[in-house]
């Protein structure tokens, strides 16, 4: 499937904020939107374009997308799962987004980032309710477990993760044990949980109109 392999930094200087695609790099010097450089005599006489109604609510929309990794089908049958199940559908949306295993790996502070994430997943160093899981789009549910393949211990990133675990903010709506990085999903994350910088409002309306 058709995946984004271009600079991440593009993506957050066309948002004109942080969406945290490197990870811990994004909250360094380091990132691009932390540079202060002088504009151009150009652009200091260019007046800034108004966006429309529509504008907006598109930027919201590829926001949601670069955040979680994913492409438009992906994310249009995410929203129409939303509509179906009790409740609001914005709020529906990202609680699906959230309990993807890709994300799961990232909040578990398996991975800096959800890219990486998503790679850890693709190469089966992940178990879920001890099988070999390698689909990074595959939906958990309360009260699965997350661990890592016996094989893989003796590899960088597990031994990375097992380093900086201590440091990494956990979700409430997860557990994780320090030594043998065992997780597991406790319930489904609330809004306040999430705490994505999204308005889940405009996707809606981009998808309702």
């Amino acid at each position: 499937m058709a995946r984004y392999t271009g600079p991440v930094c593009r993506l957050c200087r066309r948002q004109g904020e942080k969406l945290m695609l490197k990870g811990e790099r994004c909250a360094t010097p380091k990132c691009v939107l932390e540079r202060k450089q002088k504009p151009s005599r150009q652009r200091q006489r260019s007046r800034p374009k108004k966006m429309s109604e529509y504008g907006i609510r598109l930027m919201e929309k590829q926001k949601a997308k670069h955040i979680y990794g994913i492409l438009e089908r992906q994310l249009s049958r995410h929203f129409a799962e939303a509509e179906r199940v009790p409740g609001l559908a914005g709020e529906n949306l990202l609680r699906i987004l959230e309990m993807r295993l890709d994300n799961v790996v990232y909040r578990l502070g398996f991975a800096e980032s959800r890219r990486q994430a998503r790679q850890l997943v693709r190469h089966g160093h992940l178990t879920l309710n001890g099988r070999k899981t390698d689909i990074p789009s595959c939906m958990v549910k309360p009260g699965d477990v997350i661990a890592w393949m016996t094989s893989k211990q003796a590899l960088i990133p597990y031994q990375a993760a097992l380093q900086d675990i201590g440091s990494r903010h956990i979700p409430g709506w997860l557990s994780v044990d320090d030594k043998s990085l065992t997780a597991k999903v406790l319930t489904l994350p609330s809004r306040e949980d999430i705490g994505v910088t999204i308005n889940e409002r405009l996707i809606v309306e981009y998808y309702s109109r």
